[in-house]
């Protein structure tokens, strides 16, 4: 009865949101919960796919808990005590994090949990396995001291077999120890400080001899694959590895392999017939087990899997451009840094689903690789990677102290499990050592520098890698200091605006052939490696970084030119998603949605057309100033990444779209044209010729690339700004519905206002920004040729938003801290460059306007939001490496002025408008013409007769 009630009470619990909703029941026992009692727990999934055994045991989930700030735990034999820890963390999270349910106060703590072995694993092996634990931890079962591991990344294992009393509660006691160190491997735990367990610990049955480990080597060129592995004892005579490769869902592929008993070691190769290949479009997997049988007996037996793919360089067909290859093809890296945190788990995922979507996600934008940055991570997101397709760089963590001997050792430890861990993984084709230099600078006389003594360990590292693992590529260091040493890939770092890429993709191709020495340390040469960009973005582009802003401009440029240079066999975007001081993910931090606004400035476009493998390069700039009724030549290329293309031309269809000075759409559908198309080239797709509108205002000229059938391949866009730069506040404007008289004002000189937290001007001017309750009173002088009976109507219009108060805003926006280290702002609108990216969070506010006293409208305004939408305040920034608003724009206010309004003021000659926003405490901008997205000053419009 007891169960039942339970088992209610946890159901309750979990409909009532106390449990995560993607947990599992499974069989668990500690001292909360007596014996045999079924309980929920995170992560209850094997941690490890890719080598799974049958018998185990996951121990996530509740374990008492204390911390040992004194460091007496020893001393008074804490792994020992019968009486309860005073505390409860959730494992498998850091102490620290929300989810741990444990707030960081110590350096050293303590976890106890009871187990029971059940007895139908007598005769057995028994291993306590944990997948990470930060830093030095060290174990007792039932006061039994079983062992202990230094190293904050890597999996270890403590075998209990001596000890274990089947089917008899028995505690575990974890004591971890994460003191600072400078040599220790921390990465970028700033984010989030990770200590403790925070991978999956369980428990394990094995063979009294027992495969240690089992790696597959494919060969795609043969059709065979190499396996290798280890035992942990020489065999008896006779045994054999019984192997069993699932080829199809119908055929199972069986190897009985005999084994050398003279040797732990085997090694031996199966014939994979007509493999089907792993790839990014089809992730095939061969699911696989390993049978350790000594006569009859099955001794030991492991779940496994592997992937047929071949992974090297190659020169792009038709160049002597090299790249990356996957299958024998080129492939064109399209990366995102993955910094892998989550906000309430740190290093450690909520959920399998989560991170089976970090996967979807990148693959949703349409990049075809991450790269999990300064942290080696959990073995079940690289298996969703492996099953949905998606290449990984894995980088080995990062001390951040100096190159000693304790350092090298932590990083040698790290980076040798790490690979022979995770070698079964078909998506992993990169493996890198170290990033930026980080951790191998010494401080000497002169400064800190990157000596040749440490250039020579790396390079030994780099050999090390190569050892362990020559199916893959390695490099010695993702470089932002032109330090390579020895490496297989020729990577650089680079952040800038948008303005800058052109100009610096020329000169570092410029730079890249065999030989030279640039990007490398002094006594090393280039060979002839793939060069490829292994970070990128604005965000570090701007004086200080830029905090959080519409990316998605400067992100538009850097894609068109990375594509007009295709020496670059790739690039890698900062990053995946946002972390606590740093803004420039495609995701936020808890990966909710940024809107980058593509779809409403070229119809069906979306950021996924930047990725595309067929892409069109329209012009060379984004955004010019055109005179009205120009005409341009816009020359086009098509960047083709792909042997698959659809046919030997592309049919390219323009359209174009432009708001007069009125704020009034226009569209115009300026046709096809034919344009070569050829795989793995940059071509010529000749010039698009347009005239401009005759009138003053913001055109869009945006292209479909259409197969021959017409689906779209891909979408890009330009844009003008056309405008002859007069001044008149009063200007005529003929448009299909009419003729009009314009009388505009600009928002920066209100007569009066009042804001109840602060007023302020931006934009050089152009724009006016109110914070809290408050308004903006504008009087507007009315010219005498204004009359009253030639007006058919009157109406005010004006570019308005709501408007947050942001950090920067506040007073001090001086950014100070280490960044890479957690440092810093943590508020991301107090970088003087921020202004904050739309995202699913709004700011709204609502705005009234009056005109001479009387209440003409009340107006909504869902938001302040800054994307890519913004075209006229990106267009309007200075070049000078920083930013004032980018991307911020309003919504268009529309409002008809009543005909005793409008005869009252033209009377007095004077318009007096008040735009006050008192409701909501949600602030208001005023847009002048060229510092949001419509071209028009606030303007009374008048439609003349």
């Amino acid at each position: 009865m007891k169960k039942v009630i339970l088992f209610l009470l946890i159901i309750l619990a979990s409909l009532a949101g106390f449990y995560p909703a993607d947990t599992a029941f499974i069989a668990a026992e500690n001292h909360s919960h007596p014996a045999n009692y079924e309980i929920q727990i995170p992560l209850p999934e094997h941690p490890r796919p890719d080598f799974e055994r049958p018998d185990w045991i996951n121990l996530n989930g509740e374990w008492q808990f204390k911390f040992d700030s004194a460091n007496a735990g020893i001393d008074r034999q804490w792994f020992g005590e019968k009486n309860e820890y005073p505390d409860r963390i959730t494992v498998p999270f850091s102490w620290g994090s929300n989810l741990s349910g444990i707030e960081d106060k110590a350096d050293i703590g303590w976890y106890k949990k009871m187990i029971r072995v059940p007895s139908s694993w007598k005769g057995k092996r028994i291993f306590l396995v944990i997948g990470a634990s930060d830093w030095l931890s060290k174990a007792w079962l039932d006061g039994n001291y079983i062992g202990e591991f230094q190293g904050g990344y890597s999996q270890f294992e403590f075998e209990l077999t001596d000890h274990v009393s089947h089917d008899t509660p028995q505690d575990i006691v974890i004591r971890v120890d994460d003191s600072p160190h400078a040599f220790k491997l921390e990465g970028k735990q700033g984010y989030g400080n990770v200590r403790g367990i925070w991978q999956t610990p369980y428990l394990e049955a094995r063979g009294k001899n027992f495969i240690e480990y089992i790696h597959f080597t494919p060969d795609i060129d043969r059709e065979l694959v190499t396996v290798e592995g280890r035992l942990a004892a020489r065999p008896e005579s006779g045994a054999s590895l019984l192997l069993a490769i699932n080829e199809n869902r119908a055929n199972k592929k069986l190897v009985d392999q005999k084994l050398n008993p003279e040797s732990r070691d085997f090694s031996f190769s199966v014939p994979i017939d007509d493999p089907r290949l792993w790839s990014i479009d089809d992730p095939y997997l061969y699911s696989a087990t390993a049978e350790l049988v000594s006569g009859k007996t099955s001794v030991d037996k492991v779940s496994t899997y592997f992937g047929m793919r071949k992974i090297g360089t190659m020169k792009l067909p038709g160049t002597d451009y090299m790249y990356v290859s996957l299958n024998n093809k080129p492939v064109y890296l399209k990366m995102t840094l993955d910094q892998a945190y989550h906000p309430d788990g740190f290093y450690t995922w909520p959920s399998d689903e989560f991170m089976r979507d970090e996967i979807i996600r990148s693959k949703k934008l349409g990049l075809n690789c991450n790269r999990i940055h300064v942290k080696i991570d959990l073995p079940r997101k690289l298996y969703w990677a492996d099953r949905l397709g998606l290449l990984i760089m894995a980088d080995v963590p990062n001390s951040w102290g100096e190159p000693d001997a304790l350092m090298k050792k932590e990083s040698e430890t790290a980076m040798e499990k790490m690979i022979h861990r995770d070698y079964n993984h078909p998506s992993v084709f990169s493996w890198i050592l170290f990033n930026e230099t980080w951790g191998l600078f010494t401080k000497t006389d002169s400064g800190r520098l990157y000596l040749p003594q440490t250039q020579e360990w790396v390079a030994e590292m780099y050999r090390k890698a190569k050892a362990l693992d020559n199916t893959r590529l390695v490099e010695d260091n993702s470089a932002c200091n032109y330090d390579h040493v020895m490496t297989d890939i020729n990577t650089w770092h680079a952040y800038l605006p948008g303005y800058g890429w052109e100009k610096m993709l020329d000169e570092f191709t410029g730079k890249t052939f065999p030989g030279s020495g640039f990007n490398f340390a002094k006594g090393y040469l280039q060979t002839n490696q793939p060069m490829l960009n292994s970070e990128c973005g604005n965000v570090w582009g701007y004086e200080g970084s830029t905090g959080d802003i519409d990316w998605s401009w400067d992100y538009h440029i850097m894609m068109n030119q990375f594509r007009m240079h295709p020496k670059v066999a790739g690039w890698l975007y900062t990053e995946h998603h946002d972390v606590i001081n740093e803004w420039n993910g495609y995701y936020r931090f808890d990966r909710s949605e940024k809107y980058p606004g593509f779809e409403e400035l070229a119809e069906g476009m979306m950021l996924a057309d930047l990725h595309s493998d067929i892409y069109l390069v329209p012009g060379s700039d984004l955004c010019t100033d055109q005179f009205p009724g120009a005409e341009v030549s816009v020359p086009l290329w098509i960047s083709t990444m792909t042997d698959r293309v659809p046919a030997e031309n592309a049919v390219i269809h323009a359209r174009m779209k432009w708001w007069n000075e009125l704020g009034v759409p226009f569209t115009d559908d300026l046709g096809t044209q034919v344009a070569p198309i050829k795989s793995w080239a940059l071509t010529d797709a000749g010039t698009w010729k347009i005239k401009l509108p005759d009138t003053e205002g913001l055109a869009i000229l945006s292209f479909r690339v259409e197969d021959p059938s017409g689906n779209a391949i891909h979408r890009n866009f330009l844009t003008f700004n056309i405008t002859d730069s007069k001044e008149n506040s009063l200007f005529d404007v003929t448009d299909p519905s009419g003729k009009f008289k314009v009388l505009s004002f600009g928002p920066a000189a209100p007569a009066s206002q009042d804001w109840s937290v602060k007023q302020w001007i931006s934009m050089n001017g152009k724009k006016l920004n109110g914070a809290g309750t408050g308004y903006f009173e504008y009087r507007v002088d009315i010219p005498s040729d204004i009359v009253l009976s030639d007006i058919i109507e009157a109406t005010f219009r004006a570019e308005l938003s709501a408007k947050e108060l942001f950090g920067k805003d506040v007073g001090d926006s001086k950014m100070e801290g280490d960044y890479m280290r957690g440092k810093g702002t943590f508020d991301p609108g107090r970088n003087p460059n921020a202004y904050p990216m739309t995202d699913e969070k709004k700011f709204p506010s609502i705005v009234t306007i009056s005109v001479n006293g009387r209440v003409i409208g009340t107006q909504y305004l869902p938001d302040d939001p800054a994307d890519h939408r913004g075209i006229l305040s990106w267009h309007s920034q200075l070049k000078d490496r920083k930013l004032r608003d980018a991307g911020s724009y309003g919504y268009l206010v529309s409002l008809s002025i009543p005909t005793d309004v409008l005869a009252d003021a033209i009377r007095r000659r004077m318009f007096t408008i008040r735009l006050e926003a008192n409701q909501i405490g949600g602030g208001l901008a005023v847009y002048g013409r060229n510092s949001g997205r419509y071209p028009l000053d606030p303007s009374f419009i008048f439609r003349m007769k």
